[in-house]
């Protein structure tokens, strides 16, 4: 396993909508390996492949606070929305040290393929309906700041470009 480079907001590589994987083998398990490898050490809950710069819809995620929850989601969509929507204080590992609150619905039921192929859907609530929304957003080349207003954008760009320019100057 080896541990993969995480893009950072702005980078535009992050907006390309990731393609359907065509065939789980070997190759997707091993990126699902190295992402789950990457995800914990960083530490984050979840992580995209689009976040690594593999734009294929392969996602893990692991809410639990014990490791205990890992989930692979290969191909994952959302079939179903609840109505009730509820506000959550969101991060993201492409978007380090900011963190802002964003309204989603509140469940949802999700389908996705396993590292085995095999198709299966569970429903989400809480974090978890959180963390799946924010990820299959990034398979959509959606980042969650773009949830912000387009003050809050503007501002929060500007800063991140302000840290790139005084890091690359060291």
């Amino acid at each position: 396993m080896a541990l993969l480079n995480i893009l950072h907001y702005p980078d535009k590589r992050l907006h390309k909508v990731a393609k359907p994987v065509a065939q789980v083998d070997d190759r997707i398990r091993k990126l699902a390996a190295d992402m789950i490898e990457t995800m914990y050490d960083a530490p984050g809950v979840g992580l995209a492949a689009t976040q690594v710069d593999v734009h294929e819809r392969v996602v893990v995620i692991d809410v639990s606070e014990d490791k205990e929850g890992l989930m692979v989601l290969i191909n994952p969509e959302i079939i179903s929305y609840s109505d009730e929507q509820k506000t959550y204080e969101e991060g993201c590992l492409s978007v380090p040290g900011v963190y802002d609150e964003v309204e989603r619905p509140s469940t949802v039921r999700v389908r996705a393929l396993n590292l085995e192929g095999e198709p299966f859907e569970f429903d989400a609530e809480g974090l978890l309906a959180v963390c799946v929304q924010h990820e299959i957003d990034h398979l959509n080349g959606r980042v969650f700041v773009q949830h912000l207003s387009m003050l809050k954008q503007t501002r929060l760009k500007a800063k991140l470009r302000k840290e790139q320019r005084e890091l690359e100057r060291v």
